[in-house]
């Protein structure tokens, strides 16, 4: 019980009680809503289902599909949220809903897809998601963050075949282990396209450990990772404190910078260290206490802490949520290549310290929603959704505080 009470702490996201197969186009969608173009990178296997298209499944070839969803507008609309339906077809009025999809098979239509979609900064965001995504999540996820944040860049999307089921955390764990060269073979491609300038990319939880496996393996072959990779940023990342140390050296001295988003409050990395063996995770570090401050210093790495920070799923696993300023100041200075140390001026008011890797702050709460509200989880519970992840929240810490290492 208290094994299974850590998996739904770890990988809990939103879907209470929403319906499947939501990706299925509608008509139109009303003049005033947002569109946002994806170009999606797979190792999924299909569905036969249109409104699912990818399920959970490994396919060892990549799938390269364009998305357009409709992001309802801004007075229908939660910033730093995803609105899914109650009930299909999807209203894009009020919800999130999908306007085309269209797979890409030929080799050219990705090139034809990277002209039509780059800014004039010629900057692409890849984003790689976490553990207990279905396919769904991920691009309605992406499309979210791509939205709130203003980032002026294309937005890609690589999805790694997770089953969405909080009781899969090996089966996700493995599927990220066989998408490492899927993973590096859709970086090369976009570095290696003539069009694009500069790629920023971004990686929540256990997708952070698909990405840095994926940069050190580049690096081993190369000699270094490809140059037009500029930025790498690892939210909540589930990734060992030891593992990351080694795979951080692999990668050798001519790196990307480096982002790391961190929260000592993060209850789903909390469980994830229990059951890890009780080795730290990177995402939950004090970057001011040794011995990763100096370590922080010595490589460079930007750390920014939130721990005084709450987010929006009570589990703090995904504390980038709440505040269109800052979402919107966050995504603006990452994709434009800017860097959060040495910054002369303030994200925002002052609600805590952002803590760097060198001991700096700036003020402000950061921003960039990587997953809804947690779902809930007993239905047949009376309580609200409130009173139910209040109350998981407390089971978790109580069962992280009282079991034993070798529980």
């Amino acid at each position: 019980m208290r094994l299974a009470a850590l998996f739904l702490a770890c990988g809990v996201l939103a879907g209470c009680e929403r319906p499947t197969g939501v990706l299925e186009p509608v008509a139109a969608s009303p003049p005033d809503a947002a569109q946002v173009d994806l170009l999606v990178a797979t190792t999924r296997a299909p569905s036969r289902d249109p409104g699912v298209l990818f399920t959970g499944e490994r396919e060892s070839k990549i799938a390269l599909t364009d998305i357009a969803v409709s992001i309802p507008p801004a007075d229908h609309r939660q910033v730093g949220q995803v609105q899914w339906p109650s009930n299909l077809p999807p209203n894009p009025q009020t919800d999130f809903a999908t306007l085309s999809v269209a797979p890409l098979a030929d080799a050219r239509e990705p090139q034809a897809w990277l002209k039509r979609n780059l800014p004039h900064n010629r900057r692409v965001l890849v984003f790689v998601h976490g553990f207990n995504n279905r396919f769904e999540d991920a691009v309605y996820g992406l499309a979210q963050i791509a939205h709130d944040s203003g980032a002026d860049a294309a937005p890609i999307l690589f999805t790694w075949p997770s089953r969405g089921s909080i009781f899969q955390y090996v089966y996700d764990r493995e599927s990220t282990i066989s998408s490492r060269d899927a993973l590096e073979e859709t970086l090369r491609r976009v570095a290696s396209d003539p069009s694009v300038g500069e790629v920023t990319v971004m990686a929540h939880s256990m997708g952070a450990w698909l990405l840095m496996e994926t940069l050190r393996q580049m690096a081993i072959r190369d000699g270094r990772v490809t140059a037009k990779v500029r930025n790498v940023i690892l939210a909540a990342p589930d990734v060992d404190v030891d593992v990351f140390a080694t795979q951080w050296r692999s990668i050798g001295q001519t790196r990307p910078r480096l982002t790391v988003f961190v929260s000592r409050n993060d209850t789903a990395l909390r469980a994830s260290r229990l059951l890890a063996g009780d080795v730290a995770r990177l995402g939950q570090i004090d970057p001011l206490a040794e011995p990763y401050h100096t370590a922080l210093a010595n490589s460079g790495i930007d750390v920014i802490d939130l721990s005084d920070q709450r987010g929006a799923d009570r589990l703090n696993h995904s504390t980038f949520a709440d505040n269109p300023e800052i979402v919107q100041r966050i995504g603006q200075r990452l994709i434009a290549g800017e860097a959060f140390a040495g910054a002369g001026e303030s994200l925002g008011e002052r609600v805590g310290g952002f803590a760097m890797g060198v001991g700096q702050t700036v003020g402000g709460a950061a921003g960039l929603a990587l997953s809804a509200p947690i779902a809930v989880v007993d239905p047949n519970s009376r309580r609200t959704f409130d009173e139910q992840v209040d109350h998981l929240g407390h089971v978790v810490d109580e069962t992280v505080e009282q079991a034993e290492p070798d529980q």
